[in-house]
């Protein structure tokens, strides 16, 4: 007897495993599959450079369990790629030689590290993705080791203070001119700089780097100044890229990732694509399109990406949204710090702050917010409503600490 034809998953991360719960809570009954390279159950990843690094027994933070998943009856397909997909068939072919049908399929492949074109890297240069990864990186973070890491981006900033918890010398190493160059605004990287020198690490910018070598027992890496730095272990975090060759493949458009329009179908009718791996036109930005690389984008995208594959036709809405947590501070972002050209600022308490971006017609389009524990996480709430609904506060009443945030919401 024929496979029955269902609902399936390629990607068991965040996204793709909210997204099978998803299409269960709305009430889907026919099959759900979830397909995943990796051995685990569907887990979280920004656990990844924080609590898997620094935790006495790391285990990975699941999305669901397998009596969750054997409860609302979802296929869990692991340790298996998917390697075609037959668009005319409705078919998908799997690493293991099996192959089944769907009806409707979603994409939520992730991204995977861009890794850095040089010769002499070996097996103490290694990329953080997966939590075996974290495994592999956290036998090297303790006292008397010495970690270098190459990127001076989320990831690697919140590797560096996970290993500076733990004891270990660590110098980071960004070719650009400051640390996270990419949509965090210049005074707020500028605090988490300092954060990590006082921290005892060591941030090296505008240094590219002219030769690495590995031998086995520690890594040699040659700046284009001409120092050298030696370490034990040297972490590479340079960025990520789509996960697209499926897609590709399959004659999918690709664009930055793979496109899918504002409901998140793709140029199949049947196919869509949500998470790190797809480009989408954001609406609140005139439909700029823009793919994420977010932890909560990735959760809102597999719920959305359920409803459309079961009929909804729902748009994209949600307004970008990022964190991050080193030493003590957490920093939020809500919106594209890119796209303001007037930054406002409005101090708190406790040293922290919110960075206002507003666009030329006025337009708040971001708020970028640092400070101890949760300072910030209430403005910057209140600022992304503000976003959505396309609002132009006065400048002046953002920068006064006496004006509420929710006070401007309300007008």
């Amino acid at each position: 007897m024929a496979m029955q034809a269902g609902m399936i998953i390629i990607g068991a991360g965040e996204c793709g495993g909210r997204a099978a719960l998803a299409l269960r809570d709305l009430g889907f009954e026919g099959p759900v599959t979830l397909v995943g390279d990796e051995p685990h159950l569907p887990y979280e990843r920004p656990p990844l450079s924080k609590e898997a690094m620094t935790a006495e027994a790391p285990a990975i933070k699941a999305i669901a369990s397998d009596e969750l998943l054997a409860e609302r009856s979802i296929r869990h397909i692991h340790s298996v790629r998917a390697v075609a997909i037959n668009r005319a068939a409705h078919m998908v072919s799997l690493s293991d030689g099996s192959s089944i049908p769907y009806q409707k399929l979603l994409l939520a492949t992730g991204s995977v590290p861009r890794t850095l074109p040089m010769p002499g890297l070996a097996g103490r240069c290694v990329y953080l993705r997966t939590f075996n990864d974290a495994l592999a990186i956290r036998a090297h973070l303790g006292a008397g080791n010495r970690v270098a890491i190459i990127g001076g981006g989320f990831i690697g900033l919140e590797l560096a203070a996970s290993a500076r918890k733990l004891g270990a010398a660590v110098t980071v190493i960004e070719a650009q001119p400051r640390i996270l160059m990419r949509g965090v605004p210049a005074e707020i990287a500028e605090i988490i700089h300092q954060a990590h020198e006082a921290e005892g690490a060591r941030v090296l910018t505008g240094q590219g780097i002219t030769t690495i070598a590995d031998d086995g027992d520690k890594v040699g890496i040659t700046l284009a100044d001409g120092n050298e730095i030696v370490s034990d272990l040297a972490v590479i975090g340079i960025g990520a890229i789509p996960v697209t060759a499926l897609a590709a493949e399959a004659g999918l458009a690709i664009d930055n990732g793979i496109a899918v329009d504002g409901t998140l179908r793709t140029t199949d009718p049947d196919i869509f694509a949500a998470g790190d791996c797809c480009s989408f036109p954001l609406a609140v930005y005139g439909g700029r399109r823009v793919r994420l690389e977010a932890w909560r984008n990735a959760q809102e995208q597999g719920a959305l990406a359920a409803k459309n594959m079961l009929g909804a036709n729902e748009p994209h809405a949600a307004v970008p949204w990022f964190w991050s947590d080193q030493y003590g501070l957490t920093l939020q972002i809500a919106g594209l710090s890119d796209e303001g050209r007037s930054v406002v600022r409005r101090d708190l308490d406790d040293g922290a702050f919110i960075l206002f971006h507003l666009a030329e017609d006025g337009r708040l389009v971001a708020a970028s917010g640092i400070g101890p524990g949760n300072a910030v996480a209430r403005d910057i709430r209140l600022a992304e409503m503000l976003i959505a609904k396309r609002a132009r506060p006065s400048p002046d009443a953002l920068g006064s600490p006496a004006v509420k945030l929710k006070a401007l919401l309300a007008a």
